[in-house]
């Protein structure tokens, strides 16, 4: 019973943890939901993220959807994109976003 207990435990710490961390990059992306926000952006290309939604019972949602937020940002920054947008809603711990160039860099 003891053991049971433990694991239980452990497994409630570990879906509460953040296992992703933006870049310096991805720090300067931002995350937008409409697409009006980006009409005037170039689409540079997209990104599809994946995260563990589940560690014995379902994470947090709210977190999951940051997780895969913030791996999109990196993967923009990467890029040289600054905006990103979902394009999918969140299936089994993936969704994928379109990343786009909003801010033309000053010379």
């Amino acid at each position: 019973m003891k053991k049971i207990f433990f694991i239980a435990c452990c497994s409630l710490l570990l879906s509460a943890c953040t296992w992703v961390k933006v870049t310096a990059k991805g720090d300067a992306v931002r995350l937008v939901q409409s697409t009006k926000a980006v009409e005037s952006c170039k689409k540079i290309g997209n990104a599809n993220t994946k995260v563990v939604s589940r560690v014995l019972f379902d994470r947090d949602a709210e977190k999951v959807a940051n997780e895969l937020a913030d791996l999109a940002r990196n993967e923009a920054g990467l890029l040289g994109g600054d905006t990103i947008m979902p394009t999918s809603e969140i299936v089994d711990g993936r969704r994928s976003f379109d990343i786009y160039r909003c801010f033309q860099p000053r010379n």
